[in-house]
């Protein structure tokens, strides 16, 4: 027997303005359902589980346990910021200057993720 991944929950304040913050990101769409002030949202990935945006009275504390990871379609860098101007932070450059690592995102309510370096990027770098 096994299990599957069904969603990957976030916890928030405001569930509808951070969804669409991550329907942006991921250029996937909010639930049919999702309106402003809903306490809970969804976006539907195209593969793999949706995100879920649970709202929640307390503000987020200490350093997720839990993040995702994006390989953007097109370069890095770019990607990067394309995300910043859609209102993430940058948290930490983890980035190198032979093109490896990662840049460390916060979205606007302050849960890290990843950018990693795209399949183009890698292949560029790594021959």
């Amino acid at each position: 027997m096994i299990s599957v991944v069904q969603n990957v929950a976030i916890d928030c304040a405001d569930p509808y303005g951070l969804a669409r913050f991550w329907s942006e990101v991921t250029g996937c769409p909010l639930h049919p359902d999702d309106v402003p002030g809903v306490t809970e949202a969804q976006v539907q990935l195209t593969e793999g589980p949706a995100l879920y945006f649970n709202q929640v009275p307390e503000a987020k504390a200490g350093k997720n346990r839990i993040h995702l990871c994006l390989r953007p379609d097109t370069s890095r860098e770019p990607e990067v910021e394309r995300l910043l101007a859609l209102g993430a932070a940058l948290v930490s450059d983890r980035r190198n200057e032979d093109g490896s690592g990662w840049a460390v995102l916060a979205d606007p309510e302050g849960n890290e993720f990843c950018v990693l370096r795209s399949t183009s990027d890698r292949a560029a770098t790594d021959g």
